[in-house]
């Protein structure tokens, strides 16, 4: 292992360390939902990513050992919901697990081709499955958009150093 003055210590690659790695980026909170078998499902995403314009296309990663993965696995659409920094709470529903997502107090209802599209987000998508590509325990999903609103208020939700916050000027 090369020393690069000034730079610190570098460590081996490690999951540890890509964790340690994201945990000072900041990103984008989004929540991805689907119909499966049993039901609506969704988690919260922070690997939301414009992949093309034409045709527009998105992409977002899932945990195989999710309990989503089984629906977004099989799933012809996905809904893409942007949070606003008022929906902390929303986006910690959607990361907790065994959480009751869809119950009270998350508001919802069944949208364009079955996909549950959620209330009072700052934009939606709905997407249709094009590609689940593998990486490492996780899958790489690419959505071609279908149809959606961006006309919800407020300033987006941002996940930094393990916790959700508001962005600041």
């Amino acid at each position: 292992m090369t020393v690069t003055p000034g730079l610190g210590t570098p460590l081996p690659a490690s999951p540890e360390l890509l964790r340690s790695v994201f945990r000072r980026h900041a990103a984008g909170v989004a929540v991805i939902t689907a119909t499966g078998a049993r039901g609506p499902v969704g988690f919260t995403a922070t690997s939301l990513t414009s992949v093309s314009a034409e045709p527009p296309v998105v992409s977002f990663g899932i945990g195989t050992g999710g309990s989503s993965w089984p629906a977004i696995s099989e799933a012809g659409h996905v809904g893409v919901h942007v949070l606003g920094e008022h929906q902390r709470e929303l986006a910690a529903t959607f990361a907790r697990s065994g959480a009751d997502r869809f119950g009270a107090p998350t508001r919802w209802r069944k949208g364009p081709e079955g996909v549950p599209v959620l209330d009072d987000v700052l934009a939606w998508l709905v997407c249709r499955v094009v590609a689940r590509v593998p990486a490492g325990d996780h899958r790489i999903v690419l959505a071609e958009v279908v149809l959606g609103d961006h006309s919800g208020a407020g300033s987006p939700l941002l996940y930094h150093q393990g916790r959700f916050n508001g962005l600041r000027d």
